[in-house]
């Protein structure tokens, strides 16, 4: 089951999609993150959170939008409206009742969610990260933008970036990028509970950069063969999926 969920505090709206098997509460939570222009209705975070709630009970799984995302209200993206919605959501699980909880982060979400933690302390007990883009400003600026979106930006121009679905890219959120790389951060201490899964044939976020990041830091990597960004075979997917559900080991 799931139920539509909005988080209205500190003038922000946030647009929730809470999985759940018997009840809304629960004593663990995993919150999804969801990448560049993605949204609370993605359809791998639907598949990740049906096979979550296969296999525990006192479990939830919520997806949210972030900032200017799916139906979001705001029309631009800001690193600090992200920060305020993480941390407003795992406020609002806490309201709800939840003890223990993680987080599964795809690419943007991946970037997000390790630079919450570097700046604000560690609220989840494992966090499991698919295709992270530590390089999120070269991945913005070199993968994802096209033609002369680059040029139009550094101009003072807004400009509809993104895939299927677009996304209004600013110069101060490219700025924001440059300087908040989180290469260049020590997450030593948190490795042991960190897990990154990458394909080898990620198409938006290089593979070899994904490693060194997980080299660097001690953390463990898995590699899945043949792998695009998406992982858009379901194999991979399920792949992904049951790492991820090993790594957390909710018993």
């Amino acid at each position: 089951m799931y139920k539509y969920y909005e988080i209205n505090e500190h003038g922000n709206n946030i647009r929730c999609k809470i999985y759940y098997k018997e009840k809304m509460t629960a004593e663990k939570a995993i919150i999804y993150c969801t990448g560049f222009a993605g949204h609370k209705d993605n359809n791998a975070a639907k598949e990740f959170a049906e096979k979550v709630l296969s296999k525990y009970k006192d479990v939830i799984v919520l997806v949210f939008n972030w900032p200017a995302h799916g139906d979001d209200i705001k029309k631009k993206l800001d690193l600090n409206d992200c920060d305020a919605y993480l941390e407003q959501v795992i406020a609002a699980l806490r309201g709800f009742g939840v003890q223990t909880m993680y987080s599964y982060a795809t690419s943007f979400g991946g970037y997000l969610v390790l630079k919450y933690i570097s700046e604000h302390g560690n609220p989840f007990r494992k966090i499991a990260l698919r295709c992270p883009a530590v390089d999120m400003y070269d991945v913005l600026t070199r993968s994802i933008m096209k033609n002369d979106e680059y040029d139009r930006i550094m101009k003072g121009k807004d400009v509809q970036v993104g895939f299927d679905r677009k996304i209004i890219v600013t110069r101060k959120l490219l700025d924001e990028l440059k300087t908040n790389d989180i290469r260049q951060r020590d997450y030593l201490e948190e490795a042991e509970n960190i897990l990154i899964i990458h394909g080898t044939a990620d198409e938006v976020v290089p593979f070899d950069s994904s490693r060194a990041f997980a080299e660097n830091n001690v953390i463990d990597f898995i590699p899945v063969e043949k792998a695009d960004h998406r992982f858009q075979n379901p194999a991979h997917r399920s792949a992904a999926n049951k790492y991820t559900l090993e790594f957390f080991d909710m018993q």
